[in-house]
């Protein structure tokens, strides 16, 4: 599967911004999503998950009450919809999509990773 992020950019702390990662192929169903980041000299660390349920959803401490994820079935998408964003929310947003089983917050168990987008956060 081919994953293609898009929507990041430049805003002011406090605004909202979402980001979008349509997936190709006719497996979407199939694979727990999930949205990573990596800011300047950090790792990648996880964000937010969705099951293949989309009643399912996983997120961060730090982000838990300000940003949603969602995904789109029929559209094959995934979302992520950042609201009160920080400028530690400053980074490089990935969206992956595993295809085992169970939920994993650990990016090595993902199989297939969008290109990324870049949020910034100025204060």
């Amino acid at each position: 599967v081919q994953l293609q992020a898009s929507g990041g950019g430049l805003v002011q702390a406090g605004a909202s911004l979402g980001l979008s990662c349509a997936a190709s192929g006719r497996t979407f169903i199939s694979y727990n999503m999930a949205w990573f980041r990596q800011g300047p000299g950090k790792e990648r660390d996880f964000v937010s998950g969705i099951g293949r349920n989309p009643a399912i959803t996983y997120y961060a401490d730090s982000v838990k009450g300000r940003f949603t994820i969602s995904r789109d079935n029929a559209k094959n998408t995934v979302y992520l919809q950042m609201n009160s964003l920080k400028p530690e929310d400053t980074a490089v947003y990935y969206c992956a999509a595993d295809t085992s089983f169970s939920f994993s917050a650990n990016s090595y168990d993902y199989d297939y990773w969008g290109q990324g987008t870049l949020v910034t956060v100025s204060s």
